[in-house]
């Protein structure tokens, strides 16, 4: 008796358990491609079986031919929603890092490399789908949104292909785990909240009054400038976003210190507040500095050293 309960919970965890994520290029083969009728199939299945019941009971070889003609028809809707699905190639793709409370997208190309075109695909998670056609020899970049509910890694976990073409009578559907992940950085708050004022060092800061910086020229705009310091003039003749550079510096180094912080504030609140300062610092081109228990990263300024105090922000205590 033991035994034969050991094989059934075997069994369920086979089907429906938890599984590992599949590295690479997932293939569905025909033994991971599953098919049941729909609500609309099942209705037309009764309706056939009326039909049937009333031409042999009054026997109507006009009732004959048309219930065996939607019959052949049902049958043949099963082929076609089958292969509609089967065989396709899906390859995982990016996810760009997103903040908690943001959606992630996950990218996965769909590939069908077969001679027929694969048409209303379906991508299910959390309730939402994604839909796709897919030209024969073809592929095309599908993008699954999920919900990034805390910060840390984000893994798309199960997601379902499935497809209802061409009648709707059938439903195919197979899943996949791709090996893929999203970081999430914590949530920045939402107050407006002032940096805290730069200590005396060896860095530099940029002085934000005007008037005690020297104009230095134009360089090409990047998204984490302050529009404050956008050349409007030359964006409004056509030449596209410009950043002004000023050369004036004022020597100060600003450090984003966790022991700074109020005592009363929780993990997720400290991590929040450090977040928006290191947002804010970026914006407004300062050279700042990150400390953390344990994890302390020297004053920098652009756009590689403000991701690498996020993920430091994203990953700490996990």
């Amino acid at each position: 008796m033991f035994e034969k309960i050991l094989s059934r919970s075997q069994l369920y965890l086979a089907f429906f358990g938890p599984r590992k994520p599949e590295p690479g290029t997932i293939f569905l083969r025909q033994n991971r491609v599953y098919i049941l009728p729909t609500r609309p199939g099942l209705a037309f299945a009764l309706a056939l079986g009326v039909m049937l019941i009333g031409s042999i009971n009054y026997n109507l070889s006009l009732g004959y031919i048309l219930t065996f003609l939607l019959a052949s028809m049902g049958l043949v809707a099963i082929l076609h929603t089958f292969r509609n699905l089967v065989h396709l190639h899906v390859t995982p793709g990016r996810a760009e890092p997103v903040f908690a409370g943001e959606l992630a997208w996950f990218e996965l190309f769909v590939e069908n490399r077969s001679g027929y075109e694969r048409c209303a695909i379906a991508l299910w998670h959390g309730g939402k789908a994604t839909l796709c056609d897919i030209a024969s020899q073809r592929g095309t970049t599908v993008s699954v949104p999920i919900a990034a509910e805390r910060r840390g890694w984000l893994a798309p976990g199960r997601i379902t292909l499935d497809t209802r073409f061409p009648l709707g009578l059938l439903r195919a559907w197979s899943y996949i785990q791709p090996d893929m992940r999203c970081l999430v950085y914590p949530k920045p708050d939402d107050g407006l909240l002032p940096l805290p004022e730069p200590s005396g060092g060896s860095g530099e800061k940029r002085v934000s009054s005007g008037g005690s910086d020297d104009f230095a020229g134009l360089r090409q705009y990047q998204i984490s400038d302050s529009p404050r310091h956008i050349h409007w003039k030359a964006a409004a003749r056509g030449q596209g976003l410009q950043t002004k550079v000023f050369s004036g510096r004022a020597a100060a180094e600003l450090w984003l210190d966790w022991n700074e912080l109020p005592r009363d504030l929780g993990l997720e609140s400290k991590l929040s507040r450090l977040t928006r300062w290191v947002l804010a610092a970026g914006q407004d081109g300062l050279r700042y500095g990150l400390r953390l228990p344990g994890v302390e990263i020297a004053p920098d300024a652009g756009a590689p050293h403000r991701l690498a105090c996020l993920r430091e922000l994203a990953l700490y205590g996990l």
